[in-house]
């Protein structure tokens, strides 16, 4: 009987060792995912562009203890972002055309941090 206990606790050794492996690779992966995001962001030709480059300047990363996540935002001209990217009313009539360019990175965001989530996973 001693060796199936044994056993038992080997596994479920194993297995928290596993986990404790994954976490700490799920956590770099998102780490590297924010920082390709935040490059990516800072280095875009965007459709718009100021004189002082503070837009691009302005991409952050902030890591979300509480939720354990990763945001980047742009700290200095934040409501801009959301202007550029759905487009707005003009004062004296009319919209401004939406300018794209967080969503095609936030995209491909998502699809490398899916692969490399499965790639850590598998053990690759």
């Amino acid at each position: 009987m001693t060796n199936l206990s044994d056993l038992n606790n080997a596994i479920a050794r194993e297995l928290q060792n596993w986990s404790h492996e994954i976490e700490e690779k799920l956590e770099e992966v998102k780490r590297d995912v924010a920082k390709d995001v935040n490059k990516s962001l800072k280095t875009k030709k965007h459709t718009y562009t100021d004189r002082t480059g503070r837009y691009k300047k302005g991409w952050r990363i902030k890591k979300d203890n509480q939720s354990k996540s990763y945001i980047v935002h742009n700290k200095t001209d934040y409501q801009l972002t959301h202007l550029l990217e759905k487009g707005h009313a003009k004062r004296g009539g009319g919209r401004v055309d939406p300018r794209v360019h967080i969503d095609p990175i936030e995209n491909k965001a998502i699809e490398d941090f899916l692969r490399r989530i499965e790639e850590a996973i598998r053990g690759d």
